[in-house]
Protein backbone atom coordinates (compact mmCIF):
# COMPACT_ATOMS: atom_id res chain seq x y z
CA UNK A 1 0.00 0.00 0.00
CA UNK A 2 1.25 3.84 -0.95
CA UNK A 3 -0.19 6.71 0.14
CA UNK A 4 -0.60 9.40 -2.21
CA UNK A 5 -1.73 13.15 -1.72
CA UNK A 6 -2.53 15.59 -4.72
CA UNK A 7 -1.20 18.80 -3.66
CA UNK A 8 -3.28 20.98 -6.09
CA UNK A 9 -6.34 19.51 -4.21
CA UNK A 10 -5.15 19.41 -0.08
CA UNK A 11 -5.78 21.92 1.97
CA UNK A 12 -3.51 20.99 4.97
CA UNK A 13 -6.57 20.46 6.94
CA UNK A 14 -5.80 18.18 9.34
CA UNK A 15 -8.71 15.37 9.36
CA UNK A 16 -5.98 13.10 7.87
CA UNK A 17 -4.02 13.75 11.01
CA UNK A 18 -6.36 13.58 13.14
CA UNK A 19 -7.47 9.93 11.71
CA UNK A 20 -3.43 8.28 11.49
CA UNK A 21 -1.13 10.51 13.29
CA UNK A 22 1.56 8.10 12.30
CA UNK A 23 0.96 8.71 8.74
CA UNK A 24 -0.42 12.03 8.38
CA UNK A 25 1.19 15.72 9.69
CA UNK A 26 0.45 19.36 8.70
CA UNK A 27 3.67 20.67 9.09
CA UNK A 28 4.76 24.35 10.27
CA UNK A 29 3.73 26.13 6.75
CA UNK A 30 0.89 24.14 6.54
CA UNK A 31 1.28 21.95 3.94
CA UNK A 32 0.79 18.11 4.27
CA UNK A 33 3.61 15.81 5.19
CA UNK A 34 3.07 11.49 4.88
CA UNK A 35 5.42 10.81 7.25
CA UNK A 36 4.94 6.97 6.22
CA UNK A 37 4.27 6.60 2.24
CA UNK A 38 4.34 3.06 2.50
CA UNK A 39 3.05 2.36 5.96
CA UNK A 40 2.51 -1.15 7.78
CA UNK A 41 -0.34 -3.18 6.61
CA UNK A 42 -1.50 -2.94 10.45
CA UNK A 43 -2.23 0.51 9.60
CA UNK A 44 -4.47 0.60 6.38
CA UNK A 45 -7.92 0.61 8.30
CA UNK A 46 -7.00 3.92 9.69
CA UNK A 47 -5.22 4.98 6.12
CA UNK A 48 -8.68 4.34 4.27
CA UNK A 49 -10.10 6.73 6.84
CA UNK A 50 -8.62 9.07 6.83
CA UNK A 51 -8.45 8.77 2.96
CA UNK A 52 -12.66 8.46 2.81
CA UNK A 53 -12.33 11.28 5.16
CA UNK A 54 -10.73 14.00 3.20
CA UNK A 55 -12.82 16.91 2.41
CA UNK A 56 -11.15 17.52 -0.72
CA UNK A 57 -10.38 14.11 -1.71
CA UNK A 58 -6.79 14.47 -1.53
CA UNK A 59 -5.98 11.19 -0.47
CA UNK A 60 -5.46 7.84 -2.07
CA UNK A 61 -3.96 4.67 -2.07
CA UNK A 62 -2.21 2.93 -4.50
CA UNK A 63 -1.83 -0.66 -4.24
CA UNK A 64 2.38 -1.86 -4.74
Amino acid sequence: MRVVVDRDLCESNGVCEGLAPTVFRVNDDDELDILEEHPDESLRAKVQDAVRSCPKQALSIQED
